[in-house]
Order: C-alpha cells, then structure tokens, then sequence
C-alpha cells in the first residue's frame, strides 16, 4: 500500500458522525482490510476519547433544540388541557405523547420537557433512531424529544425500562410524540406499559394572543390591530377548531401587515397566499390529496358528499379511458388509480380544512360540509396552478364540465373555471371550447359563468371578449347558447349594453333549424330578465330592437311574440306609463300588443295581460286614462289578433273585465270610425 496524507474532506459521513459521537476508536482504512490486531501501513487508527468517561452513545441522529426556538415556543405557549396531568405523568422517565399533526404536539411537548428550569437543554432524537441501542447522555441534557418514532410497536417494555436509570441518574426525561391514530393511545399504553398522553389542541384565539403578544409587546398597537379586523375576527379569521398552527401562523401575519393594521378581509387573503403554495406543493406528490384539494377549492362549503364524489371523478378521469392520456404521462401519474385513500380526518388535516355540521331547516335535514378554515385559499390556489403547474389545467376544464345539475355546483364550478381565466391573464381560456363541447348537460352553464365572469376582469377580458364574439356568430349552436347564457344577468357581469349588443348579434343568427331552438330560448330567457331588472333606457332599447325583429319574417318575429308578454306581465305598470309617456313609445307599444296577439302561440298570454290591465282598471275610482288610449290606437291599427281580443270579452261571461269597454270598441270598429274616451 501507498502511504497518503488523510485529508478532511476524504472522511466518510459515517466515520464523521462516529467522531463527534465519541466513540472509543474509529479506524479508517480505505481499499484495506480492517486487522483486529496489531495496526500497520496504511491504516490509519484515530483515537477519540469521551470526555466525560459515559458508556458508548448511539449514531449521532440527534442534535440540540435551538435556545431560541425554545424560548419562543415558551413565550408564546398556551397550556392546553390536562397539561398538569402531563407533567405528572412526566415523572416516570419515558413518556408518549400522542396527537394530531398541526395541533401543536412539538410545542406541547417542548415545554413538558422544560417545564421548571428557567435554561432548559433539550435534544431532539430522530424518529430514525433505534432506540433499542441508543443511551441518553450522562449529564448536561434536561429532556429528550423524539418525533414520529417510525415503529413504537417494535419496542418492548423492557427496551424502556432499560433507559429510565440513566435518564433519571442524569435528570433527563425522554418524551416521544407520534401522530394520533383510532384506538393508538390504548394500544400503546398495553404494549409499552409506560405513560400514553393525549394531547387536546388548545384554544386557537388564546394562541392567537400569546403569538401577538410576544410578537407586538406594545399594548397600544396590538389593540389598534384588533380594531383594525372588525367584528369578524373570530367568526372568519379564527374558527373555534382552527389547529394552533393556522392562528399562530394568522398571528404573524396580523403584525406583519403594518402598525396602521388591516381589515380582516385583507388578512384571510395574505394568509390565504401563504397557505396555497404549501398546500399545492404538499399534495402535487399525492395524487389523493391532490384531487381533494382541487375539490374542495371549487366545492367547499357543500355537501361533503359532493366534495367526495368530485374528488373521486377527478382521480377517475386521471389517465383511465381510450380518450385520455396514458396514466404513465399524466400530470396524476398510476398513483391516481392505485394510490390508497387516506381516512378523512387526515385528508382534512392535510388540507387546513374542516368537517362541519350544519343544522337543517322544516324542509331539509342536516347535512355536513368540507370547507377550508379559510374559504380565500380556494382561490389561491388557482393562482398558484396557473402559475407554478400549468400541466394540470387542460385535465381540469373538462373536469368542470361534468359537475352536478345542482345550480349551486355549477355555480361553483363556473366560478372555478373564472378563476383559473383570470389567474392566467385569460390564457387558459384556450381550454374553455373543449368545455363547452362536451357532452355534459351543465357544461354550456358552466362555460357561460365563466365567460360572464372573466369579461369584467382588466387581464383576462380581452380575450374573454374575442370568444364572445367568435361564439356568438359560430355554426354549433351549443357556442351560440354558451353566449346568451353568459348574457343573463344572474350569470355574468355584462353591462347592459354589452348584453344588448351580443343578444341583438344572436338574434340574427337565429334560423328555423331544430339546434336553434334551445339557442332562441336561451336568447328569449336572457331579454327578458334583462328587462326585468333593467332601468328604463335600458328597457326602451329592449323595446325598440324588439319592434325591428317584429317587422321581420323570420324566427326573431315570431320569437318577440312570445317574449313580449312575459315581459309585459313582469311589470304592468311601467308599461301602462309608456303609453302617455309620447308619441313614439306609444306606437311602439301599440305595435308589438298587436304583434303578440296576431301570433295564435302568442294570443293566450298577451290575451292574459290586457285582462289584467283591464281588470286593474275597473277596480280603480276612476277611468284608466293609458288603457283606454291603448285600446283606442289598438282599434285604429285594426289589426286581426285585437278584434279576436275583442269578440273573446264581448261574449265571455259578465264577470269579465273590460266588457262594457270592450263592446264601445266593437262598435267603433265596426263604424270604423274611432272611439271617444270617456271622461
């Protein structure tokens, strides 16, 4: 062998953990052969005394809790229940905590250990480590904390009693914490026959004190930060079964937003963009939480059999099917098939999210719902697929497309596929067409909620406005129906004079083909409640693009004929004020009463609502000036649909309104001469 100088950076990791773990003697020997006996050539013998003369430590897989993690952990710490119980328990050397992740299991057991001595030393062990071979050291440690020991069931009693004399010789306790599990704590107290703590989360808005406090000492500030959010601090910012983790995490972000403070809105959206980016980057491993993360961002607050249902057609939909990717290259990969589905509580754990129930009403029962503790992180998440994992959004589109009819799903899942549109400044719109198209009865609805929702956003309204336009003119008639669906007032956030312009441009379009037929009803539904909740310059431009398609031969006639008395129905009396109202409005009036009644699909209901008028009128102490002058223009056009009007209340019964009008009428039409309004 060559003789080589021994260099530092040629020592193995493991001869380095062996040194600083103070082992007895450590020989190095590189390409040799280890001999028993007497040391010579190459091999190299290192001598590592222990200092303190203490039996022989295990691999060095621990190391020191930082003194000032631990002294914040001691500030900000809140006793949960049975603390003292814990303490007590404590005694006995080797103790379990069990609870669950997030609820503040490591702070709980921090201060266990430290409880009583103003500078505790603390070491933390790896949940690695062997604990069957591992020792406490001989003096200078107060408390061993071990976390998510891997496998506390191959343990045995004795491998425990083994370590309380020297962790009580050196007046140390060891404390292992592992995650809550059904029936854990009573198996474990029965198989390792030491102390089984539980740990109780505590109070989320006492956490939320002691972070502010030690974070703003100054009294005055923190009470104007409190002020700042509003009466909806506890309610939205600090639910009662928040983990500890969120109102910590909520603390900090109330006293970094500034000493002016902010409104309670503002910080659920701060804490909201801290919360998504973890939660995405948690689940993109899993394809499980994944698909429940995706679910409830779009369905939270529902029923949780919805939220389920969705999370399992999504994982469905991941690479399984002749038409979709192969699972290998799908942004889920062959763990959405075969991945095994974690219990619920730990899913919503996972996630920061909640199981709540909510009481039923006379007519309905209770019912549970997933939501997250802070609804803004949905939203947020979109934020973040948009702009860290753009391979998941073509799979998600034609998710949306197959939510359930429930008005409240779709409504939820448009405003999903808006979010996404506006997150990505409208380039994920590409995928809206395949939406659209696909063979799901709410996706034209879904399509349309985000298209009405998009439009009024400055990033992503540019191209939201050229699909408009494009859809509004296109061949399938499904496109055509996505745009006068996003027309409807409760749908999108169209002004008036965007609607007008796209219904007018689809009304045109309109032909006598059977696939027109549900686009003209989409058309009709969407003028009427434009109308319906329109001011009156938007209901007389109704009114008037109304008599143009009345003057034509097509579909657009016929179909004003049966729009026109809904609409008039809906509110009698400013038209009964747009007779008197001029010449003009007047006319048109005239016109379209006589269009509606020329048409027979169209006569019962335009027939109903002059009853109606009539009816009011005779009701009154006086004559009504607007019917009368109505049904005398009426008379003067002579149009056929009126003097039908006219013969049907002259020979009904007499409890018919209007019959002694409707008989002056006839007389004057038959005279053709036209008729004195009474006084």
């Amino acid at each position: 062998m060559t003789s080589e100088v021994l260099r530092t950076d040629e020592l193995d990791s493991l001869v380095v953990a062996a040194l600083a773990a103070r082992r007895d003697m450590v020989v190095v020997a590189p390409n040799g052969t280890v001999n028993t006996g007497l040391v010579t050539g190459d091999q190299r013998q290192i001598v590592s005394a222990s200092s303190d003369g203490g039996p022989l430590a295990g691999p060095m897989r621990q190391g020191p809790v930082r003194a000032k993690g631990l002294r914040a952990a001691r500030r900000r710490f809140v006793p949960p229940p049975g603390f003292d119980d814990a303490l007590a328990a404590l005694d006995s050397g080797v103790s379990v905590l069990v609870g669950a992740p997030g609820t503040g299991r490591e702070t709980h057991a921090l201060n266990l250990l430290a409880h009583g001595r103003e500078d505790a030393v603390l070491v933390q062990v790896d949940g690695a480590v062997d604990l069957t071979r591992w020792m406490p050291r001989p003096r200078g440690v107060h408390g061993y904390l071990v976390m998510e020991l891997a496998d506390p069931f191959a343990l045995r009693p004795w491998d425990l009693s083994r370590l309380e004399a020297p962790l009580a010789e050196a007046g140390a306790r060891l404390l292992i914490v592992l995650a809550d599990g059904p029936g854990l704590p009573t198996a474990l107290e029965d198989h390792l026959g030491t102390p089984v703590l539980h740990h109780v989360p505590p109070d989320p808005r006492k956490v939320f004190a002691a972070h502010l406090t030690d974070l703003c000492p100054d009294e005055d500030r923190r009470s104007r930060l409190l002020r700042s959010l509003g009466p909806d601090l506890f309610g939205e910012l600090l639910p009662m079964e928040l983990p500890p983790r969120l109102a910590a995490q909520a603390a900090d972000v109330v006293a970094r937003l500034g000493s002016g403070g902010a409104s309670c809105a503002e910080v659920l959206q701060a804490l909201a963009r801290v919360e998504a980016p973890e939660l995405v980057g948690r689940a993109r491993e899993n394809p499980v939480l994944l698909a429940h993360l995706l679910s409830l961002s779009v369905y939270g607050g529902l029923d949780h059999g919805v939220v389920m249902e969705r999370a399992e057609d999504l994982l469905a939909s991941a690479g399984v099917g002749s038409k979709r990717e192969p699972a290998a290259r799908s942004p889920f990969c062959q763990q959405a098939v075969t991945a095994g589905r974690r219990p619920m509580a730990e899913t919503l754990r996972a996630l920061a999210a909640r199981r709540t129930r909510q009481p039923g009403t006379d007519a309905t029962e209770a019912t549970d719902t997933l939501s997250f503790f802070w609804p803004a992180v949905g939203d947020a998440v979109w934020e973040v697929l948009c702009r860290e994992h753009t391979d998941l959004l073509p799979m998600l589109y034609p998710w949306l497309a197959g939510t359930g009819h429930a008005p409240d799903q779709i409504e939820r899942a448009g405003r999903a596929a808006a979010a996404m549109a506006v997150a990505s400044g409208g380039q994920s719109l590409e995928f809206l067409r395949s939406l659209a198209l696909a063979q799901c009865p709410p996706a034209v609805e879904v399509a349309a909620r985000c298209l009405g929702t998009a439009v009024r956003d400055a990033a992503a309204a540019a191209k939201a406005d050229d699909l408009l336009e494009q859809w509004s003119a296109a061949p399938e008639a499904t496109l055509r129906k996505v745009v006068a669906y996003a027309c409807h007032p409760d749908r999108g956030r169209f002004t008036d004079g965007q609607a007008l312009r796209l219904l007018h441009r689809l009304m045109e379009t309109l032909s006598d083909g059977a696939d027109d037929v549900a686009v003209a009803t989409a058309v009709a539904e969407a003028l009427v409640q434009r109308f319906s909740v329109g001011d009156s310059r938007t209901r007389r431009t109704v009114l008037g693009r109304f008599r143009h398609w009345a003057g034509s031969d097509g579909v657009q006639a016929r179909l004003v004929a049966l729009i026109f008395p809904a609409m008039a129905a809906n509110d009698l009396a400013w038209c009964r004020g747009q007779i008197l109202a001029g010449a003009e409005t007047a006319s048109g009036m005239v016109q379209l009463i006589g269009h509606a009644l020329d048409e027979s699909t169209a006569y019962p209901s335009m027939r109903d609502v002059l009853l109606a008028w009539c009816r009011e009128a005779a009701g009154a102490s006086r004559p009504d000036p607007d019917l009368e002058e109505l049904l005398t223009r009426l008379v003067a056009a002579r149009q056929p649909g009126f003097l039908r009007w006219l013969l049907a209340v002259e020979r009904g019964p007499d409890a018919m309104p209007g019959k002694e009008l409707a008989a002056r009428l006839l007389t004057a039409w038959r005279s053709r001469t036209p008729a004195t309004p009474t006084d």
